[in-house]
């Protein structure tokens, strides 16, 4: 579908639910292309409102735990997912390389990790991480070429034996390299997302598609805008 604003049926995840926190990794240059990226016109989570709705409901179960769910992209332009592709083509950068595929080629990194149609631009796919409950969602700032494997994270996420954007087996959601308390903590964001209609995708411990899709076949490129104000004073 061609860009445009935003369809009927989707919404913006702050309007539904303020509290989960938003990491947006490619409206900005932390992420694996190290730009922002075509389409992430503003920092903003947008999804069909069944998916957001979905996520409210999960939350309100983290929230007792003193824990809070965190996106890092949510539905993203098919232009966006055409920049991927290009990049692909692009020479290595080492520190991109370093920070999110330490032991691969990039030729290794499609179809497996980066789809060329992704499920993302259906509108009911969400990248998602639990942290504390009040804890700031931007990412530290850290050290260029600190390897997606290392044992801490470098945001305020719990512990999941892997950064975002980490392409590498380790990031399989049932890799046997991990901790118990990294076990522990994927277990709890795949159970809690799973009773909420979100089946993961088993290579990437963060990457969720809520089930049944409103448009399972429908591809989307409207690009993301800024949140309207709200109106209350």
């Amino acid at each position: 579908m061609s860009a445009g604003s935003m369809p009927k049926g989707f919404v913006y995840l702050h309007d539904v639910d303020p509290s989960i926190q938003q990491d947006m990794r490619y409206a900005g240059s932390n992420n694996f292309t190290r730009r922002p990226v075509p389409g992430y016109d503003a920092a903003e989570c947008v999804l069909v409102r069944e998916a957001a709705d979905a996520l409210k409901a999960a939350q309100a179960e983290l929230e007792p735990l003193g824990l809070s769910l965190k996106v890092y992209d949510c539905y993203r332009p098919t232009q966006a997912v055409a920049a991927f592709v290009e990049w692909s083509k692009e020479p290595d950068d080492p520190i991109a390389k370093l920070e999110h595929y330490p032991d691969l080629p990039k030729s290794a990194l499609f179809p497996e990790y980066i789809a060329t149609r992704s499920s993302h631009s259906r509108g009911a796919t969400v990248d998602v991480t639990i942290a504390p409950l009040g804890s700031s969602p931007e990412a530290s700032a850290g050290e260029d070429g600190v390897p997606c494997t290392s044992a801490q994270p470098s945001d305020n996420s719990l512990d999941m034996g892997t950064g975002f954007d980490c392409f590498d087996p380790k990031a399989n959601t049932d890799s046997p390299d991990l901790t118990p308390e990294q076990q522990r903590n994927r277990k709890l964001l795949v159970d809690i997302m799973s009773r909420h209609g979100f089946k993961n995708y088993p290579k990437e411990i963060w990457h969720y598609t809520f089930e049944p899709e409103p448009h399972p076949d429908t591809y989307f490129d409207f690009p993301i805008r800024q949140r309207p104000a709200d109106d209350t004073p």
